[in-house]
């Protein structure tokens, strides 16, 4: 109770700060009974004007739980999550919603989302703790975000939440095991927000594969995060043959830093069963830093030599090596630095008739990363 009460007075004195984004995402929760493995899972898809990123390791202290989790570059406290996991098997991520603050709460008074999943990392073990956690913090909470967890019993659900209240969809409640989320809440006001195209786009790719129980991290990563399918258009863009493609409504966007999927367990009898041994032995974060069309998956543990160096922020400013060598990839996809030119994708960089591209190049690569980590995860079982 004693260390509740610390960090709940640590975030109220952060309600003061100012932490200004530009923020988006997309974002998808999967049930075992969705995944081939049975193991639930987390998937952001992350969008942001922050472009820097790095993944980190933070110990336990204090009575705390450890954590792994992405943040950005020049957060050198490592202060906001922007999601990850813990050593008892609790995960959490969030997308940005733009309709249901029902409030005049000032903007430098909101964008709190990453302090509250850095709590909620250090102090929850299951779904129901985190919600215990929403109903705990002082109000106004400064987020307006769909905060997406799951934990070690296979339990998961999505917070719709505000400065002052929040709406729960359980998992279990969704017919094919399978919630996706972009940049409105689905409690919220109707016809406000954004992403609905792109949350379009998401089902469209996915829920085919959850009705019959297919949906694997590979999926997430190097189809549904590498998709240029255009939902309302019915085109995908990959296929089109058209060089110059207009950035508009795909899942991934010039402003996408990170692909990540948290695979958890598969669902204990009791979330207290999972321990930092078992967490380690069972859970990856399979990790795309940088622009995803162009990344390379790295799987990342829960614990002190789980991160590899390349996603650290090892370099100036807090840059991964991962994530600078990704940029300069994306520098290739939107070649044209003038005027409106972040706006056009040069989709030959990513397929072209050479077989050069990224898509088709990076894509075979990490699926072997998959099959050799998981090889070694699940042989011996």
């Amino acid at each position: 109770m004693k260390k509740i009460k610390l960090i709940l007075t640590a975030f109220c004195l952060l309600l003061g700060a100012v932490s200004i984004q530009s923020m988006a995402c997309t974002s998808a929760i999967i049930s075992s009974k969705a995944n081939p493995y049975g193991r639930p899972m987390l998937w952001k898809h992350r969008d942001t004007s922050t472009i820097d990123n790095k993944v980190e390791y933070v110990a336990p202290r204090d009575g705390s739980h450890g954590y792994v989790a992405l943040f950005n570059a020049s957060d050198m406290k490592l202060e906001q999550a922007w999601t990850g996991m813990n050593d008892v098997g609790f995960a959490v991520m969030n997308t940005a919603s733009y309709n249901i603050k029902d409030d005049k709460v000032s903007q430098r008074k909101m964008d709190r989302e990453g302090y509250l999943m850095t709590i909620a990392l250090r102090t929850c073990r299951t779904v129901d703790d985190f919600a215990r956690l929403l109903e705990t913090l002082p109000r106004p909470m400064g987020v307006e975000a769909n905060f997406g967890v799951i934990d070690a019993s296979g339990n998961g659900a999505f917070f719709e939440t505000n400065n002052h209240s929040y709406r729960r969809y359980d998992l279990a409640d969704a017919p094919d095991g399978l919630l996706v989320r972009t940049n409105y809440s689905h409690s919220g006001r109707s016809g406000e927000g954004y992403g609905f195209i792109r949350e379009r786009n998401a089902e469209d790719i996915l829920r085919p594969y959850a009705k019959r129980g297919e949906i694997t991290p590979e999926l997430l990563t190097e189809t549904a995060s590498r998709s240029y399918w255009h939902s309302l258009k019915g085109r995908d863009y990959a296929q089109a043959g058209e060089r110059w493609v207009v950035d508009q409504d795909f899942i991934p966007r010039y402003k996408s830093t990170a692909t990540i999927v948290i695979e958890g367990c598969r669902p204990l009898e009791s979330a207290s069963d999972a321990t930092p041994d078992f967490v380690r032995g069972q859970y990856i974060m399979w990790t795309g830093l940088g622009f995803p069309p162009c990344a390379e998956i790295v799987p990342v543990w829960c614990g002190r030599d789980g991160v590899d160096p390349e996603l650290r922020g090892t370099g100036p400013g807090g840059h991964s090596p991962m994530g600078d060598r990704v940029k300069s990839r994306r520098s290739e996809v939107f070649p044209i630095h003038k005027g409106s030119g972040d706006k056009y994708i040069d989709m030959d960089r990513l397929v072209n008739k050479d077989g050069t591209g990224y898509l088709q190049v990076l894509v075979p690569q990490n699926m072997k990363v998959y099959e050799r980590i998981r090889a070694l995860r699940d042989g011996s079982r």
